[in-house]
């Protein structure tokens, strides 16, 4: 099983690992940071090089494991190999993914719209929600509201939870555990603002109950600061009862 290292530490961007298996043009390692596709965030991209050969990581999904596709012959199994991220792309992407956290909790908080879907990239951003239609003077509000919680500079952490005491002490509508399959027992949570879980906390100034926090296992930069500036470049009406929001970051 794939020890998956940006689970716990996002900022990690160059690894060693070992090739456990080979199928095709994919390969299985034994830990990674690679990210796969999934909850609206794109896969890494990157590099795995071993004895002076280089493989270009051109794809990454999860399946029963993880799978790094690459432009050439595979390495064999047993090959100790160093893995490495385009930053610039992953980066790029946690920054998206804690705006997009940061848009979904604004709008519960200022117009009771759900986020239905969201997906990131390297350069822009999208989120559907139930809504029904926004106009410039709510566009204007939202983009002020989620600059002045990126200049709050909140802290952004991640940990697990046991289902079951999720759903008795979380929000659901925050959370959205009951979008995930009950095979899923143990949950990933994503917290901005708040004092963690069991009271843990590495800033004094950090307020007691969370701005957001959600199930995600996505990748993230670790103070809404990281951010930058949020610009709200449109909207377009998703069905009888749908809004979509586009933005960008400076």
């Amino acid at each position: 099983m794939t020890e998956v290292l940006y689970l716990t530490d996002s900022s990690t961007r160059r690894f060693e690992a070992t090739v456990e298996r080979v199928a095709g043009d994919r390969v299985v390692l034994d830990r990674t940071c690679f990210y796969p596709a999934g909850g609206g965030q794109p896969a890494d991209a990157g590099t795995l090089t071993a004895d002076g050969t280089e493989w270009a990581v051109t794809d990454v999904a999860k399946k029963d494991t993880i799978y790094h596709m690459l432009d050439d012959d595979p390495p064999e199994p047993g090959t100790a190999v160093v893995g490495e991220l385009d930053w610039d792309r992953r980066h790029a992407h946690m920054r998206y993914h804690t705006a997009q956290h940061l848009l979904s909790g604004l709008l519960l908080d200022e117009f009771a719209a759900q986020t239905t879907g969201n997906q990131v990239y390297a350069d822009r951003a999208r989120l559907d929600c139930d809504y029904d239609r926004f106009d410039d003077g709510d566009l204007a509000t939202i983009e002020d509201g989620l600059n002045e919680l990126v200049d709050d500079e909140l802290p952004v952490r991640w940990y697990e939870m046991d289902r079951e005491t999720a759903e008795a002490e979380l929000d659901t509508d925050r959370t959205r555990i009951d979008l995930l399959p009950d095979s899923i027992t143990e949950l990933r949570i994503v917290e901005i603002g708040g004092v963690g879980p069991a009271g843990a906390c590495d800033r004094a100034d950090a307020a007691a109950d969370p701005y957001d926090r959600t199930a995600c296992a996505g990748t993230h930069v670790e103070s809404t600061g990281d951010i930058g500036t949020v610009t709200v470049t449109g909207r377009e009406t998703r069905g009888s009862d749908g809004e979509r929001v586009r933005f960008e970051l400076a």
